[in-house]
């Protein structure tokens, strides 16, 4: 729907919650990411092996999308002897894919 034929509902949205929603959507749009919150939002910690195996992805490929979230802030992650273990950081991100996932349209 484009902005001129929007419904007359208003959002209400700052420009600072618009760029922390954006930057959300960003960092997470893959489905893969998205899991990765999803199983990280029941758990306080996972290490990169578990969390390969609930989503039965290749550690090498789940590496490159932790990293990446990391960086972003999203996740944040500490070592125990070789195993490096994940947890959210920004919790809001699971608000967000929350409220995309009550969309009607999907």
């Amino acid at each position: 729907m484009s902005p001129t034929h929007a419904p007359d509902t208003e959002l209400n949205l700052t420009t600072e919650k618009m760029e922390k929603v954006a930057f959300i959507l960003k960092t997470t749009a893959h489905p893969t990411r998205i899991a990765i919150v999803q199983l990280l939002s029941n758990h306080e910690s996972l290490s990169v092996t578990d969390i390969s195996e609930k989503l039965g992805v290749e550690q090498s490929l789940l590496s490159h999308h932790l990293s990446g979230m990391k960086l972003k802030g999203i996740l944040s992650s500490h070592r125990d002897g070789k195993n490096i273990f994940y947890a959210l950081k920004m919790r809001e991100v699971v608000d967000v894919i929350q409220c995309l996932a009550a969309c009607t349209f999907l």
